[in-house]
């Protein structure tokens, strides 16, 4: 008797847990105090029902809902600018490379393993005057499909003689999103440079500072000196984030974001992501779309 009451007290205790652990899909529903503003106005949005969380995606840059699995974007460009100065020349045996299928392991074998695209002819390079600007070279075509690129410069001589010196002044590699925002990605300091020699290591390698970057050839022997920036892809991305407003110690029927928020003309995707909840169990979850439009 005593086991049959035992078991009828642990049935009890089960079946009590697992009711209290079920979760309801949340009842809720959003409306806002207008659909356009002014820059500047009050924007209430009020709820009705009372899920545990809520969520709030402002459909500002960084707080797009759709957004918020994303890794990476598209329509990025990839735009790369440095100066150069050539001393005791001119003699044309400098190259502007890029590779896609770098591995990053930065010896002779993997440069010679990678394929590399010669960009020497869409840049300025020096003949004789200091700070010579190559231009802007947008690199979006390595880019594109979320690949990476790498940056090497190419010294090589063909003869034994007294050899000339080049000089990287400047670089910087920046990404142009498409609405216009410039994100700069490295600077000469920040670059990532590795030399290495493929021929001759003892005659002479690439110097390189965080203000430059430099070469001098060897009057004794032939030489091929590389020097490679780390990879950049400017289509990596983080995914966006709402902001949580409410949880379950909290009542809330009301909202209003911060009056500078919505700060530029346009139209907004305004979500609200409300949830129910246990350790259990997987999160109930309702979502509410909303159109904002600013005015100026």
């Amino acid at each position: 008797m005593n086991k049959i009451i035992l078991y009828s007290i642990i049935s009890f205790l089960l079946v009590s847990c697992s009711k209290r652990d079920e979760v309801s899909t949340p009842d809720f529903e959003v409306t806002a105090n207008g659909s356009t503003f002014k820059v500047g106005d009050s924007i209430i949005f009020n709820f009705k029902g009372n899920p545990q969380n809520i969520v709030y995606w402002a459909g500002t840059t960084g707080r797009n809902y759709e957004y918020r699995n994303r890794t990476f974007s598209t329509g990025n460009k990839l735009m790369m600018r440095f100066n150069t100065f050539q001393s005791w020349g001119p003699v044309d045996n400098l190259q502007v490379l890029v590779s896609n299928n770098f591995k990053g392991v930065y010896d002779a074998a993997s440069v010679n393993a990678a394929t590399w695209v010669d960009l020497t002819d869409r840049v300025t390079l020096s003949q004789g005057a200091d700070q010579v600007q190559s231009g802007t070279v947008d690199l979006s075509e390595f880019t594109t499909d979320n690949r990476s690129a790498t940056i090497a410069f190419r010294y090589v001589t063909t003869t034994i003689k007294s050899q000339n010196r080049w000089v990287i002044r400047t670089f910087n590699m920046d990404n142009h999103e498409p609405d216009g925002t410039i994100t700069p990605l490295a600077t000469m300091a920040s670059g990532g440079w590795k030399a290495i020699s493929m021929e001759n290591p003892q005659a002479a390698v690439w110097s390189i500072t965080s203000s430059q970057l430099l070469m001098l050839g060897s009057a004794t022997a032939l030489d091929e000196d590389w020097v490679l920036s780390k990879t950049f892809n400017p289509n990596v991305a983080t995914p966006d984030k709402g902001t949580p407003i409410k949880n379950i110690t909290t009542n809330l029927t009301r909202y209003a974001p911060a009056t500078d928020l919505y700060n530029k003309p346009g139209t907004y995707k305004v979500v609200f992501e409300a949830t129910n909840a246990s350790y259990q169990n997987i999160p109930e979850r309702v979502v509410k779309e909303l159109s904002i439009t600013i005015t100026p």
